[in-house]
C-alpha cells in the first residue's frame, strides 16, 4: 500500500528517504562528544525540528492551493490555534512550580486576578484530550468558515481576502487580556511535556523525531488524497470549477472536506512547533506569516507536495541566516526571492529539477 502511494513519485521517495535518514542520523550525531566535528548540538536539533513543523504547515497549504486552487492567506490561524492548544497543556503542567498559592492557575491569570480557571481551560491537563483538541479546534473553525464561504460560492481573490481577514481578526482577539490566553505576551515559560523536561537533549530529540514522523504521515496522507478519486475531483475543480459542477459534483463539499483536513494538519504542525520554540503569542496569527507560507510553496513548487517541503526548508534556513547576519535585509531578500521565482521559475525549484530530468 505504501509503495503504491510513492511508486511514481520520485520526489516523494527522496523526501521520505531523507526524513528516515534524519531520524536515525540526528540522534546519533547529537550523541557524539561536543568537540567532535560531526556533533549536532541540541540547539540545532531544536532548530531542525522547528523547520520540519513549518514544512508540514507548507504541505497543508499546498494541498488546498496546489490541488484545489484555493489561495489561502489564513492558514497561519490554524497553525497558531494548534500552537495555543498545546501551549495550554504545557502551562497546565507547571503545577506546583507556578505562582505560590495558585498552583492550578497560569502565572498571567494570577497577575490578572483570576479567581479560577476559565471553563475552556478545563481538560488541558490531559495529554490525549489536548491531542484531540489540536485537530478539532482548527478543524471546527475551518469547517464553519468553509461551510459559509464555499456554499456562498466565494472564490478567487475574494476568498483569499476573507481568509486573511479571519487570521487578522483572531490576532486582534488574542491580543486582549480578557480572552484568557496571556494577551500580547502569550503563553511561555514551559517546563515539561509528558513529565519530561523540555530543556533536556532527550526531549529535544523526541520532539524532532515526532516532527519528522508527523511530516512523513502528512505527506503520505496528502499523497493518498491526491491519488484517490477525491484528488482527481480536486484537480478538476481547480482547473474548471463550472465544468465540475455541470458534471454533478458537489464542489462545495469537496472544497470543505479538503480545506478542513488541511487546517487540521496545520494545527498539528503548530502543536509540535510550540514546545520546540518555547512560546506562542498572538503574533503567530499575523497575516504576514500566512503570506510567507504561500511564498514557501511557490518557491518550492506548487502542486507537488514535496516542493512545498523543500521551499519551507530553504526559505526558513535563509531566514535564520539573514536574521542573524543581516537582519535588516531579510524582508527585501524574501521579496526578491519571490519575484525572481515567479518570473524565472514559475514551477518552483522542484520544477527546474523535473525539467532537467526530462531532458
Amino acid at each position: 500500500m505504501l509503495w503504491k502511494l510513492i511508486r511514481e513519485d520520485r520526489g516523494g521517495q527522496i523526501l521520505l528517504g531523507i526524513l528516515l535518514l534524519a531520524i536515525i542520523a540526528v540522534p546519533l550525531l547529537n550523541g557524539l562528544p561536543s568537540d567532535h566535528p560531526l556533533h549536532i548540538p541540541t540547539y540545532t536539533v531544536a532548530l531542525l525540528g522547528k523547520y520540519l513543523t513549518l514544512a508540514l504547515l507548507a504541505l497543508s497549504v499546498d494541498l488546498v492551493w496546489g490541488y484545489l486552487g484555493i489561495l489561502t492567506l489564513g492558514h497561519g490561524a490554524f497553525f497558531a490555534l494548534g500552537g495555543y492548544v498545546m501551549g495550554m497543556y504545557l502551562m497546565r503542567q507547571i503545577g506546583e512550580r507556578g505562582v505560590y498559592g495558585h498552583p492550578e492557575l497560569p502565572d498571567f491569570m494570577v497577575f490578572l486576578s483570576y479567581d479560577s480557571l476559565p471553563w475552556y481551560w478545563l481538560g488541558f491537563d490531559s495529554f490525549w484530550f489536548t491531542v484531540a483538541m489540536v485537530m478539532l479546534v482548527p478543524g471546527l473553525l475551518a469547517f464553519v468558515f468553509g461551510a459559509l464561504a464555499f456554499r456562498s460560492r466565494v472564490s478567487g481573490v475574494y476568498l483569499s481576502i476573507i481568509t486573511q481577514a479571519l487570521t487578522f481578526a483572531l490576532m486582534l482577539a488574542f491580543f486582549r487580556n480578557e480572552m484568557g490566553f496571556g494577551g500580547n505576551n502569550g503563553l511561555t515559560d514551559f517546563k515539561d511535556i509528558l513529565g519530561f523536561s523540555l530543556q533536556s537533549n532527550e526531549t529535544r530529540l523526541g520532539l524532532f523525531i515526532a516532527s519528522a514522523v508527523a511530516l512523513m504521515l502528512g505527506y503520505l496522507l496528502s499523497r493518498y488524497i491526491i491519488q484517490s478519486r477525491l484528488g482527481r475531483v480536486c484537480v478538476a475543480v481547480r482547473d474548471s470549477e463550472s465544468r465540475a459542477r455541470f458534471l454533478g459534483y458537489r464542489v462545495e463539499n469537496v472544497k470543505l472536506w479538503v480545506f478542513t483536513l488541511s487546517a487540521m494538519m496545520a494545527g498539528v504542525a503548530g502543536s509540535l512547533y510550540v514546545p520546540q520554540v518555547g512560546i506562542i503569542n498572538p503574533n503567530e496569527f499575523s497575516p504576514l506569516n500566512s503570506i510567507e507560507v504561500v511564498v514557501w510553496v511557490a518557491v518550492g513548487g506548487r502542486a507537488t507536495l514535496y516542493g512545498a517541503v523543500v521551499g519551507a526548508l530553504m526559505i526558513n534556513y535563509a531566514k535564520t541566516w539573514f536574521t542573524t547576519e543581516l537582519p535588516e535585509v531579510w524582508l527585501f531578500a524574501l521579496g526578491a526571492i519571490f519575484i525572481l521565482v515567479t518570473l524565472l521559475l514559475p514551477r518552483g525549484v522542484t520544477g527546474l529539477l523535473r525539467r532537467k530530468e526530462a531532458v
